[in-house]
């Protein structure tokens, strides 16, 4: 296939009104595939990485940054298993790291003991390669970031129904209290997953993370890599480190020493009482989209894989 020929495909795969393709899902528009062709101009890595339907026959390793780099020899997440589900098939997200996967399927067992579920819905996960996605997550880039669903999961759900089914929030004053769903299993499967050793940080929203501080009676450490952040009151976002074997993988800073409770209450204390603005702040210049280039040079590698 030639370069020009690629980018077209390209272009009507990802600007899907144009293609005539909009109402359709994800799932129903063919991908065109790199593999064995030699990417040798630059181009917005979101339309060459979401252009491709599965993985590289590469030794799996993670390159770059979690928010700019690609994933080797990624792993898919089986749509269906004896304790999770996969959400939103169209949009063949749920490949990563194969200790993503571990780590995901070893949670999913943890949630299935816990009373009134029988598992997890895995919402994002990665595409085949890595790199930055069509739409959404600036992030799971990497393939060593997932989400998980908050509400239990009571599985068998069809195709279509993974595509239309809504995640529950859990929150209320705007994500500074949790609301009457949370409850014991939310608690126990967050705790879980900061539990694993793999694991560097979650994302929650904050009214969650000060719920689970005043509710911890037992072993406290966990709470370190339990970190507020924005939105995230439909799921929690797990964040794996870099492999011990992976010397292209740039890991996140730790969390500040310390549970991190005091930090999470503040972020409350913000939500019930913004503080007036700042007359100084100046807003960041807007990044342009993500190139090829921009990318670790292995990443090139990985998409002609």
């Amino acid at each position: 296939m030639s370069l020009r020929k690629i980018t077209l495909a390209l272009a009507c795969a990802t600007a899907l009104g144009a293609c005539g393709q909009r109402d359709r899902p994800a799932a129903a528009i063919p991908a065109p595939s790199l593999a064995g062709v030699e990417v040798t101009r630059d181009g917005l890595a979101k339309e060459l990485f979401g252009a491709i339907g599965a993985g590289a026959n590469l030794p799996a390793a993670p390159y770059g940054f979690y928010s700019k780099g690609c994933v080797a020899g990624a792993v898919q997440l089986p749509e269906t298993g004896p304790t999770w589900q996969a959400m939103r098939l169209s949009r063949n997200r749920n490949w990563a790291h194969p200790q993503t996967v571990d780590m995901v399927m070893r949670l999913s067992q943890r949630a299935a003991s816990l009373p009134g579920s029988n598992g997890i819905y895995v919402g994002d996960m990665s595409q085949p390669r890595g790199g930055p996605m069509l739409t959404g997550h600036a992030s799971h880039q990497t393939g060593l970031d997932a989400d998980i669903w908050l509400m239990p999961a009571t599985l068998g759900l069809s195709r279509q129904d993974r595509e239309e089914i809504s995640a529950v929030s859990m929150r209320r004053a705007n994500g500074a209290y949790t609301n009457d769903r949370w409850g014991q299993f939310q608690h126990e499967i967050v705790k879980a997953a900061a539990q694993d050793p793999r694991v560097a940080r979650i994302f929650i929203f904050p009214g969650a993370k000060v719920r689970m501080c005043n509710e911890e009676t037992g072993n406290r450490d966990y709470l370190r890599k339990i970190r507020p952040w924005y939105g995230h009151h439909y799921h929690f976002h797990v964040r794996l480190d870099c492999p011990a074997d992976a010397p292209g993988c740039e890991s996140q800073d730790p969390p500040p020493p310390g549970d991190g409770c005091a930090e999470a209450q503040e972020w409350v204390n913000n939500i019930l009482n913004p503080p007036p603005p700042d007359p100084n702040w100046v807003a960041p210049p807007k990044k342009g989209p993500i190139m090829l280039s921009d990318l670790p040079q292995s990443c090139r590698a990985v998409l002609e894989r």
